[in-house]
């Protein structure tokens, strides 16, 4: 169980360094910079999450087929 709180903690802190890139350079005049921050950090957190899903489509394979 260690292993998906250790990823809620990764995805959260990518998450607050976004959103910390995301203001400072909002706050210089660069909107277009920090939207692609923005973009890059979602595109990030998207492929753990698909990583994350697809452990858990092969553990339930593992379980309910007896496959290895």
């Amino acid at each position: 169980m260690p292993y998906h709180l250790d990823s809620v903690f990764q995805i959260a802190g990518i998450g607050i360094i976004v959103a910390m890139i995301h203001t400072v350079l909002k706050q210089m005049g660069k909107e277009d910079f920090a939207h692609w921050v923005t973009l890059f950090g979602f595109v990030v957190v998207l492929f753990m999450v698909a990583m994350l899903v697809q452990d858990l489509f092969q553990t339930i394979k593992n379980v309910f087929l007896f496959r290895t």
